[in-house]
């Protein structure tokens, strides 16, 4: 068994493994550009598909044009995307099911000091209660 052969050379080897990976490349690019195209709410079905003609007819001019035409933006919408998936893991944004991204509404220490102040007037907590209260909305 001969594990060295001169039928292939080393610069052919070289040769096509930077072809392989080129290949690899364009893939990754092309998945990146329809990831991003069918993701976006701005455009509607038939640009959609006018993108997807061009890419598939004349994939390097397709892809290119794409690129560069829309990197800022593609790159500005996953940023958003990031920052969202950021907020919904942390709670800070949302109900939990994907609706809204506007921040929840925390405990504000003034409101939570105000709400058992009129409970202290109406008689309903002590003044124990209440500087309880207002020191556990201070603290936060």
């Amino acid at each position: 068994m001969i594990l060295a052969s001169t039928d292939y050379p080393f610069l052919s080897v070289m040769w096509s493994i930077f072809i392989f990976m080129a290949w690899v490349l364009f893939i990754w690019l092309m998945i990146t550009v329809y990831a991003d195209l069918f993701r976006r709410n701005d455009l509607g079905g038939w640009a959609k598909a006018g993108w997807v003609i061009f890419t598939i007819f004349l994939p390097f001019l397709g892809v290119f044009v794409y690129l560069i035409s829309q990197g800022r933006a593609m790159t500005a919408r996953a940023q958003s995307r990031g920052y969202g998936a950021m907020a919904y893991g942390d709670g800070s944004y949302g109900d939990g099911y994907g609706n809204g991204y506007a921040p929840k509404a925390g405990p504000n220490p003034a409101d939570e000091i105000e709400r058992a102040k009129g409970l202290l007037d109406s008689g309903a907590i002590s003044q124990e209660e209440f500087t309880t209260l207002k020191q556990r909305a201070l603290a936060g």
